[in-house]
This record gives structure tokens, C-alpha cells and sequence, in this order.
């Protein structure tokens, strides 16, 4: 299977099948020594959880959640 210069590959449909993926759906990749397994991601390891995760202590302003609020509704 060669793997494109955005570094995807196409998952075969048998494959596809078996794990119940579809467009959209989310996988995880694990590593064990030289060997990677495709995994449907866990339902408690969503894409949101983990941007949140990633994000999580990155902020830079020193703003209480009343100050933000007020900011994005424009004062009202």
C-alpha cells in the first residue's frame, strides 16, 4: 500500500467493513513496536475531547469568563 505525500492511505473496504468505519468516522492508531494498529476511536476519546485536551492552559490573556463574554457580544 503506498502512502501519499500527505501521508494517507486508503483503507480497504474489507477492512472498512469489519471495524464499522465510514466517511467522518474517527480511528486511532496505536503502536506496538513495528507494528501499528487502526482502531475505531473510543466514544470518551472524541476529536473534541482531545482538541480540548491539546488547547487546555494555552490561553495568554488573564480575562475572567464575564470579561470574554462581554468581548464577544460586544458589551451588551
Amino acid at each position: 500500500m503506498k502512502v501519499t505525500s500527505k501521508g494517507q492511505v486508503t483503507i480497504p473496504l474489507a477492512i472498512r467493513e469489519l471495524l464499522k468505519i465510514r466517511g467522518g468516522s474517527e480511528v486511532d492508531f496505536l503502536a506496538e513496536g513495528d507494528i501499528v494498529r487502526i482502531v475505531p476511536a473510543r466514544a470518551d476519546a472524541g476529536r473534541g475531547k482531545r482538541l480540548v485536551a491539546r488547547m487546555r492552559g494555552k490561553a495568554t490573556a488573564r480575562m475572567s469568563t464575564a470579561q470574554i463574554m462581554a468581548l464577544t457580544r460586544g458589551g451588551r
